[in-house]
């Protein structure tokens, strides 16, 4: 008769803890393992010869856990047939026992099983969807499932999956197609010198080091990579990667009052943060301004207090959700308002309420906002949205108004024009 041994690594691998275990739920059982066999691979199964395949096994073990999970089936080649593991049952439980606990940046609570069947031994694994602080690396990469291969994300699937797992700053993740010399170390220096500190003075440290600890540059893949927040604030082009291609603010005006409309002007904020604001503010000025008389004097009034519209476009750029990497920040001037619309939602389950009553502030990019309020362009924090409402009042009598879309994942600002 064909034995039959399960295991969870860590535990004992004897038959009969193995039918206690099954019948707790806590494993397969091996006509279960045959039905998956019969059914072929596809996005939650994969099968493997032998342990000649270990790097594939280790990538999909990654990727699964990452994922919601899979099963990994050795002894079975690509056609479902089942060829058996020859080499000894019990070291290849140790093996994977062994990797399961260290072969990834973290343990991954899978469970092992074989069975001897008349073709040879065939092992399986059994990996449970695993949530951490941040997704499983294997071999220093993160891996996922698509469709039937264990890959590696896009940047848009990585920052995605850093959110899926609660990693919320993905101003510090690393942006592989950059390297140091794409940081701008004059403004890096100055940067420092807003803050008081003498880059002149002997000793300094490293440039490397120093930017490394102030978590603009990352080592990656044996190189330093800037961090997407080193890239915005101090880098030479930040749109020049792929990954931070639309990270910057679009520029349209209509000659109405929907998207329907003509187009009068268009225009892009681009470059650092600092320069996507300054820019997209000058681009508004470069509209014109709306002119009225007082008897024979001449008075020429904004479109909207700048002041207002900057505390707009500094929360817009500095507060977008980055993981949403193909949408820009959108400024748009209609015949009768401005609306700046922000990609994703409100950061860190704050409401609309919350903005409105000018509740404790919550970043989502804390580095990002911290390098801004450094170079006094955003208001002391927590009072964007009272400095918003207190311009507009004095300015036409209006409200700003702001709506979130959960569903289409944006924030949108809104100011009502002065009347002609």
């Amino acid at each position: 008769m064909p034995s039959r041994v399960s295991s969870r690594h860590g535990l004992s691998r004897d038959p009969e803890g193995f039918e206690r275990r099954c019948e707790a739920g806590w494993s397969m059982e091996w006509h279960d393992i045959a039905r998956r066999i019969k059914a072929g691979e596809d996005g939650s199964t994969e099968f493997k010869r032998d342990l000649r395949e270990f790097s594939g096994i280790g990538r999909a073990i990654c990727a699964f856990a990452n994922a919601e999970g899979g099963l990994i089936i050795l002894g079975v080649d690509d056609q479902g047939t089942i060829v058996g593991v020859r080499e000894d049952p019990d070291a290849v439980q140790e093996r994977l026992t062994s990797f399961l606990h260290s072969g990834c940046s973290a343990p991954v609570s899978a469970r092992c099983g074989r069975y001897n069947d008349p073709n040879g031994w065939v092992h399986w694994i059994e990996v449970p969807r695993q949530r951490g602080f941040e997704p499983l690396h294997y071999r220093r990469r993160v891996w996922i499932r698509r469709e039937r291969s264990s890959v590696e994300p896009s940047s848009t699937e990585l920052q995605e999956l850093y959110n899926t797992f609660g990693f919320i700053l993905t101003e510090e993740q690393v942006i592989p197609a950059a390297r140091m010399d794409d940081i701008d170390l004059d403004t890096f220096r100055a940067f420092l010198r807003t803050q008081g500190l003498d880059t002149e003075e002997e000793p300094q440290p490293e440039i490397a080091d120093d930017l490394c600890n102030r978590r603009i540059l990352i080592e990656f893949d044996n190189a330093l990579c800037p961090t997407l927040y080193g890239l915005m604030v101090f880098g030479k082009e930040p749109q020049a990667h792929p990954q931070t291609t639309n990270f910057f603010v679009e520029c349209v005006a209509y000659l109405g009052e929907d998207r329907a409309s003509d187009v009068i002007l268009t225009g892009e904020g681009k470059g650092r943060l600092e320069e996507q604001i300054r820019r997209s503010i000058g681009w508004v000025r470069g509209l014109g301004w709306t002119e009225s008389y007082q008897g024979i004097d001449r008075e020429e009034t904004p479109l909207v207090p700048e002041k207002a519209l900057r505390e707009a476009i500094v929360n817009a750029v500095v507060h977008r959700d980055y993981a949403i990497t193909g949408s820009k920040v959108m400024l748009e001037v209609f015949r009768d308002r401005i609306d700046v619309t922000s990609p994703g939602t409100l950061p860190n389950h704050m409401s609309v309420e919350n903005v409105r009553s000018g509740g404790n502030p919550r970043s989502r990019n804390e580095l990002m906002a911290n390098a801004i309020l450094v170079a006094r362009l955003m208001e002391q924090r927590g009072r964007g949205w009272p400095v918003m409402r207190r311009e507009m009042r004095e300015f036409n009598g209006t409200e700003p108004e702001i709506v979130q879309d959960e569903g289409g994942k944006f924030v949108r600002v809104t100011f009502r024009k002065a009347v002609r």
